[in-house]
């Protein structure tokens, strides 16, 4: 079975094998993707309420990741690091996403469009359904405004100050929509919870 290159170097020296790689050269680079790919992806799901969108922001982030590297100064991991740019990426495309006109599904003309028609799949979705996707349907159930301070918190590690400043809200509201995402968190899984013991 063959390695993978750098498997044995830690995230920094794959940093310095990157950033003085020739053009062209991406194995260094690649590894730390690799390393984190997975991570980045997840939370993009979970921030940004969207499968779909997950993938394309996921990719973003490696791509601003890439040309910042020059940029790192390696105070922080680049765990760390890459978490900063994801959150700041994913936090605007939400902002974007919510300036964006949308119809009323209750408006008589949409009402009859065919393709708003969609069976429904919530029942078979949470039949049978992991504990993780049951987090992911509580998660993507809770309004963003909670949902990216609880992630930042609780799956990203980053402090009270710094969601306040990711979000450019004051201390005490990220404090705020951190508990509030908990305890909505905690009332969403558990409604599934027992549905799923139900069944």
């Amino acid at each position: 079975m063959t390695r993978e290159y750098g498997q044995d170097r830690t995230d920094a020296q794959l940093v310095e094998e990157a950033r003085s790689a020739p053009a062209g050269d991406l194995r260094a680079f690649g590894e730390l993707v690799r390393r984190h790919e997975t991570a980045v992806k997840t939370n993009c799901r979970y921030m940004s309420g969207s499968v779909t969108d997950a993938e394309d922001l996921a990719q973003d982030v490696f791509v601003k990741a890439y040309f910042g590297l020059k940029r790192f100064e390696g105070r922080a991991s680049f765990q760390t690091w890459i978490k900063r740019i994801k959150a700041n990426h994913c936090i605007n495309f939400v902002k974007k996403r919510a300036r964006r006109s949308f119809r009323n599904v209750d408006d008589p003309g949409v009402q009859g469009s065919d393709r708003l028609r969609v069976e429904p799949e919530g029942d078979a979705a949470l039949e049978g359904a992991s504990r993780r996707q049951r987090i992911r349907i509580a998660l993507e159930s809770i309004p963003a405004g909670m949902r990216i301070p609880l992630i930042l918190r609780d799956l990203d590690g980053l402090s009270y100050q710094d969601i306040a400043e990711e979000m450019g809200i004051g201390l005490s509201a990220a404090k705020m929509r951190v508990k509030r995402g908990r305890e909505a968190f905690r009332e969403r899984y558990m409604e599934d919870d027992g549905r799923e013991a139900q069944r």
